[in-house]
């Protein structure tokens, strides 16, 4: 029909009408007048959003005087259904709708059928556009297409000429969505509000006229092609290779990328007149809506899956591959990701940066751990980030209790406001024993040490009155850096933080990164990537086979440290010979800066960090050589347990008051004993109450935590009788089957251990 090939001549025109250097009232009045002209309609009317209602901006066959008179609010009339729904209405008889709002000063009641399409930018209804005819009839479904075609445009052209910006924008997709709660998993403690920022950021179309349809084709197929083979690659690698639910996911994924159904209808839209990007965002808009009107959960998530390459296929053919970090934060955010590596969260301003909330992640994923270092809550495992949230939407983020509210109305924003009190209070009941030692009831004293990695870290130790620093985490500088660090700048950033420290202790530990902390810069000699990064070339071996790099560091700590003692303390010590190699390693350049009359450090300590089972095997041969040892939870229980730990299907698989583990540091803390070695518990495990106090009855006497998880320690310390648990606790082992959490969390309430 005539409509088919009026979509393409109604761009057409549009594109000279959008070129025209005419006031926007007059480019409106032109695109009703084409619509009406190529549609055969004899009403074509636009409505835009001012101040939350709908006011007829334009029209071609209704009453002229009613243009900026008409207004209709959000759900009002059929107009305010459009708006609200954010879906096309089709009306052979208008009247007989039950929204049908007769306006006597339109001079409509002349018309019968009606048809209309949202206008929308930035996931929110701006406006709306409709055609309607005297005769009753049903628009066929290619015209209500090139209507929408119209819209797009149309949004264009509202958001150039200043009408509605994205501010707007997002608060009329606010007040059009409603509130949301999601549920996650808490990552990091605590509470932030902000707006919603995409890691990457949506595709905003912002040209939808092609000049050229065979470059726009031509650029889809480059498109198309560079997403398969990303799929491709993705499928290929050894981590999906064993069957599983993510080969279903990744099939899925492969189906659509090659259904030659969904390049049609992306090629068909191109025809009209469309650029390669808002076709592919016209044909992922039907998408949206067959979701929205699916009650099977299986079909929504498998044309949620399409929504999802669809979002990838626009950031490749808009060349939009960035990150939101790239571009700033320039108000408080709440940071929306699939997942994160721990130096992408670095890029982002911690200033504005009030919480993360990923899809995935898991409690001891590194991004974790630094985001608990920079004091920023952290929600994993959140459905729905992407169906629910839209760019720029409140959002306040509830740690303590797992929860997240997308477009909070007034009682949660109250509730917040309690909150961020009550937070405070609690943080001033834990500042009266920041200057206190950590000494229980029974006169056993801990020592409370807090983790850090960053320049301005070391601040924390006076406010939050811990007794040292007993893990400084090197490799930060070198996430954040786009070329291996020179020696200056480390040093540098080492003498800062001792300077910072003063008579207090610094335990630095030697660059810790592979993994999930990879660095452009030190990849593999070969090029190949590691099968299992968290048990591949990472930590000290790489140092190892990198000497040049360890060598550089090694005088960097041993020039920082001058006149003062210095510790350091490798990472991921296997076999005690790597801990002697290591530590000769730093010897050796600390003779040859003698030998150059360099000032060096009063004494040095060397430490063993012991995550890797197979060091515990050794304990005999290893301590004699150390000076301390610290165990690093994190790793240890993911090797002990089998269980990745970036894996979120298996985040909460094993517990960490599990005996497994704390028969395991029980055995540690007895050898080291009896050798005079200190031992240290540096992972995440030590800056949880009742793991803690689990960590103590098992011979612990110094932890290293996160700086905001010393007051809360020290206040559980102080109230706890250690003897009687440790006691207790060494029955509880030797007892098959025995449900330490249960026993503990009881012996600590008979108690009254403040747990927080």
């Amino acid at each position: 029909m005539a409509a088919a090939s009026a979509a393409r001549e109604i761009l057409r025109r549009l594109h000279e009408v959008m070129a025209a250097k005419t006031g926007v009232e007059a480019k409106l009045a032109q695109v009703v007048r084409i619509v009406a002209e190529e549609l055969t309609s004899e009403v074509a009317s636009i409505y835009l959003l001012r101040d939350g209602v709908l006011e007829l901006f334009a029209t071609q066959g209704l009453a002229q005087s009613a243009v900026h008179v008409t207004r209709l609010a959000m759900g009002q009339g059929l107009v305010g259904v459009i708006a609200a729904g954010r879906e096309p209405l089709n009306l052979a008889e208008a009247r007989a709708h039950p929204d049908f709002v007769f306006r006597p000063e339109t001079g409509e009641e002349d018309f019968h059928s009606f048809a209309g399409v949202p206008i929308v930018r930035r996931e929110a209804a701006i406006g709306v556009l409709a055609v309607q005819h005297r005769e009753p009839r049903d628009y066929d479904e290619v015209e209500i297409e090139a209507l929408q075609t119209v819209a797009m445009v149309l949004s264009e052209l509202i958001h150039g000429a200043g009408l509605v910006d994205d501010a707007q924008a997002a608060r009329a997709r606010a007040a059009q969505s409603g509130p949301v709660r999601l549920q996650g998993l808490k990552l990091v403690d605590g509470i932030g509000r902000g707006a919603a920022v995409f890691h990457q950021p949506r595709v905003v179309v912002e040209h939808t006229v092609a000049d050229d349809v065979e470059v726009e084709r031509g650029r889809l197929f480059v498109a198309f092609r560079r997403m398969r083979e990303q799929i491709d690659t993705m499928m290929g690698q050894a981590e999906f290779s064993a069957a599983g639910e993510h080969q279903d996911v990744l099939e899925t994924y492969k189906m659509f990328a090659y259904d030659e159904g969904w390049v049609r209808r992306i090629n068909e839209a191109i025809e009209t007149g469309l650029t390669a990007e808002a076709a592919v965002e016209r044909v992922q808009a039907r998408t949206r809506a067959r979701m929205r009107s699916i009650a099977d959960p299986y079909l929504r998530e498998r044309l949620a899956d399409l929504d999802d390459l669809s979002n990838r296929l626009l950031r490749i053919v808009s060349g939009q591959l960035g990150t939101a970090a790239k571009l700033g934060l320039l108000a408080d955010t709440i940071l929306i990701a699939r997942n994160l590596g721990p130096a992408e969260l670095l890029e982002y301003d911690k200033r504005f940066l009030k919480g993360v909330v990923l899809e995935e992640g898991s409690l001891t994923a590194h991004v974790t751990i630094v985001a608990r270092a920079m004091g920023v809550p952290v929600l994993g495992r959140v459905r729905g980030l992407f169906t629910d949230i839209g760019d720029g939407d409140e959002l306040i983020l509830d740690g303590a209790n797992g929860l997240l509210f997308v477009r909070p109305q007034g009682a949660m924003i109250k509730s917040f406001e309690a909150m961020t009190v009550l937070r405070a209070a609690r943080a001033e009941k834990y500042a009266a024993v920041r200057d206190l030692p950590a000494v229980s009831r029974c006169g056993r004293h801990v020592q409370v040490m807090m983790n850090a990695g960053l320049a301005g870290d070391a601040r924390a130790l006076d406010l939050t009155g811990a007794d040292g620093i007993g893990l400084f985490r090197t490799e930060f500088q070198f996430l954040v850096s786009a070329t291996l660090p020179r020696r200056e700048r480390q040093q540098a950033l080492y003498r800062s933080v001792l300077d910072a420290a003063g008579t207090r202790p610094v335990i630095f530990r030697t660059v810790d990164i592979g993994g999930d902390k990879a660095v452009p810069y030190l990849m593999n000699k070969d090029g190949a990537e590691d099968e299992n990064p968290a048990m591949g070339w990472r930590a000290l071996r790489l140092a190892l086979g990198r000497t040049g790099l360890m060598k550089v560091q090694a005088r960097a700590l041993l020039q920082a440290a001058a006149g003062r003692t210095l510790s350091v303390m490798f990472p991921m010590v296997s076999e005690p010979w790597e801990f002697a190699e290591a530590k000769a390693l730093v010897e050796a350049q600390r003779e040859q800066l003698a030998r150059a009359g360099a000032a060096l450090p009063s004494d040095i300590r060397y430490g063993a960090m012991i995550e890797v089972p197979a060091l515990i095997e050794a304990l005999d041969s290893l301590l004699p050589m150390t000076d301390f040892v610290s165990v690093g939870t994190n790793d240890l229980t993911q090797f002990l347990f089998a269980a990745d730990r970036a894996n979120p299907r298996l985040a909460d698989r094993y517990d960490w008051l599990s005996p497994a583990i704390l028969r395991v540091i029980r055995r540690i803390c007895r050898e080291a004993g009896a050798a005079r070695v200190p031992v240290t518990v540096c992972g995440e495990m030590g800056g949880r109450p009742l793991e803690a106090l689990a960590l103590m009855a098992c011979g612990v006497e110094r932890l290293s935590i996160t700086p905001a998880g010393v007051g809360p320690i020290k206040a559980m310390v102080r109230s706890a009788d250690l003897g009687r648990l440790s006691e207790a606790m060494q029955g509880w082992l030797d007892s098959p089957g025995c449900d330490v959490r249960a026993a503990l969390s009881a012996a600590a309430a008979a108690q009254g251990v403040e747990l927080g």
